[in-house]
């Protein structure tokens, strides 16, 4: 049975053959026979797969279900509410309300409501009135260049990851409605610069578009590049989400001279993304960056991002913070949750801490140390609706940012191809045959469609829930259920600390009484009983 299809393909090619000798007839079906039986052929003779030389053309009709398999589930078999890892649900909406179509359902939720870790928000018996739904957070208060920020904006996405198009309609939609892009890592293009919406500039460990030709920092193209009026805040970038702790190659075939322009790196050569900065080493060197930076840019809110690892690091800069009185502007939290960016299965499966609890351990921390009214804290996360966006702000957030939310909406289909260079949509590939099909206008209107009607959909939910701004959402107004017989507020499931309580003790708290009082602020190296037990098993 193993070989049956391959003998029928090839007494079939015979007969077609004979035929063609003998009456002249058959030359269509010996020729679409023909490619088949040289397959199986070669599948008996090569030995690179055991699988085809033991099933000849069988094993290709395995290999084609299985290129197709993702599709085939993510289509046919998954469930509405499955998030591998947007659900259809989230997708569907994120595409309603790019197009501004009808997004409210009937007869019931699909959701399980008395399944573990179903959440809601508490409404009020006295709603508030409808206002105005562009929410927005003044960032750098006191600076000579403060920004007003909106709750809900376009996270860290490099050109180069995402095409010339992706990058055009993204900016489009932000300058009509008046949030701001993150660069990415990859410094500021052409394609950034078009239409003139709100950018914040990250500078990563590669220094991109301000780096000198050994890679290092350069003070005077860092400076010309952030005086642009359209560059509004400053963003370092430590880690993030889809790869902590992991640096990057972009091979030098795909070093174009649009992208080495771009980076300031030489074409065709390898462009390396080094896993740490070259211009600091310690917590106290981080914000002395921040803070030169920020004098650079002309007072410029200047800030840095980080995915949480180690909490002793994350505790010895925020112990910088207190001793040195440099204080970032605003610090964003991305969560393990992963983005755009691929990366190895180890490191977006199992590297780094996930949003919700990164988050609550930034603004636990700043606020124990009587700073978190001077420093703002956005987050970022798999964030997609309304609901999303008042949940991370009740843990402590203040603002969101998104990246798959908005490449929904210009387009995206959740094909999981970012990293081959054939997306299907022409969203995340810098195949010009791919991408040129992506219409900036319409997708630029969608960008815009999609931040207006969810900040609508917030609106709604602040509103419902009796307040004015989402900035007074709190834990107490998330409800989780953490089993069929118990209901939990986020206040009471995890330990918020009180103002200051840092300064006079250490709180009753896992995480803060095994290293807060051993971090440092003159080094990311681990507390001293680390250092011990690494160090009892070294051979």
């Amino acid at each position: 049975m193993r070989y049956a299809l391959y003998i029928a393909v090839m007494v079939a090619t015979l007969v077609a053959l004979a035929c063609v000798l003998t009456i002249g007839e058959g030359r269509i079906v010996l020729a679409l026979l023909l490619p088949f039986a040289a397959l199986g052929s070669w599948d008996l003779i090569q030995r690179r797969s055991t699988l085809r030389r033991n099933y000849p053309l069988l094993a290709h009709f395995r290999y084609g279900l299985e290129a197709i398999g993702p599709e085939m589930r993510q289509y046919f078999i998954e469930a509405d509410t499955a998030e591998v890892p947007f659900s259809r649900q989230e997708r569907a909406l994120a595409y309603q309300r790019a197009k501004s179509v009808l997004d409210t359902r009937p007869f019931g939720t699909l959701r399980d409501i008395y399944g573990d870790q179903y959440e809601w928000i508490n409404h009020s018996l006295q709603p508030s009135e409808y206002m105005p739904h562009d929410f927005r957070v003044t960032v750098g208060e006191g600076r000579a260049q403060p920004y007003s920020a909106s709750v809900f904006n376009i996270s860290a996405m490099s050109f180069g990851s995402l095409s010339a198009n992706a990058i055009r309609a993204l900016n489009r939609g932000a300058q009509m409605g008046g949030f701001y892009h993150d660069t990415g890592e990859g410094s500021i293009s052409p394609y950034h610069r078009e239409f003139g919406g709100d950018l914040v500039w990250e500078v990563a460990s590669g220094y991109f578009g301000c780096r000198n030709e050994d890679g290092s920092f350069s003070e005077e193209k860092f400076a010309a590049a952030a005086a642009d009026p359209q560059v509004k805040m400053i963003e370092v970038k430590l880690s993030q989400g889809a790869k902590p702790g992991h640096g990057g190659v972009l091979p030098g075939a795909k070093v174009t001279p649009e992208i080495a322009a771009t980076r300031g790196v030489p074409v065709g050569v390898d462009c390396i993304s080094p896993a740490r900065h070259s211009t600091f080493d310690t917590p106290k060197g981080l914000l002395e960056f921040v803070d030169r930076l920020r004098t650079l840019s002309g007072g410029k809110p200047a800030g840095f991002k980080l995915a949480i690892g180690h909490p002793w690091e994350w505790f010895g800069i925020a112990k910088a913070m207190h001793e040195t009185g440099i204080l970032p502007d605003f610090i964003v939290v991305d969560g393990a949750e992963g983005g755009t960016g691929a990366s190895p299965a180890e490191f977006i499966d199992h590297v780094g801490v996930p949003m919700h609890e990164g988050l609550i351990l930034v603004h636990n921390t700043l606020v124990g140390l009587g700073l978190r009214d001077r420093i703002r804290i956005a987050a970022a996360g798999k964030i997609i609706s309304g609901f999303d966006i008042a949940r991370t702000m009740a843990m402590g957030a203040d603002w969101c940012n998104a990246g798959r939310g908005y490449m929904f909406a210009v387009g995206c289909i959740q094909a999981q191809s970012c990293h081959t260079d054939q997306c299907p949509t022409g969203v995340a590939t810098q195949n010009p045959k791919r991408w040129k099909a992506l219409d900036v206008p319409d997708k630029a209107t969608r960008v815009h469609n999609f931040h207006e009607n969810t900040l609508k959909a917030l609106r709604d939910l602040i509103c419902a829930a009796g307040l004015q701004h989402p900035g007074q959402l709190g834990p107490e107004h998330i409800l989780r259920r953490i089993s069929p017989t118990e209901v939990r507020s986020l206040a009471t499931i995890y330990n918020f600390l009180e103002p200051g309580e840092l300064l006079t003790g250490t709180p009753r708290h896992a995480v803060f009484e095994q290293y807060w009082g051993e971090s440092r602020s003159d080094s990311f190296a681990p507390p001293a009983r680390i250092a011990a037990r690494r160090d009892s098993k070294s051979l």
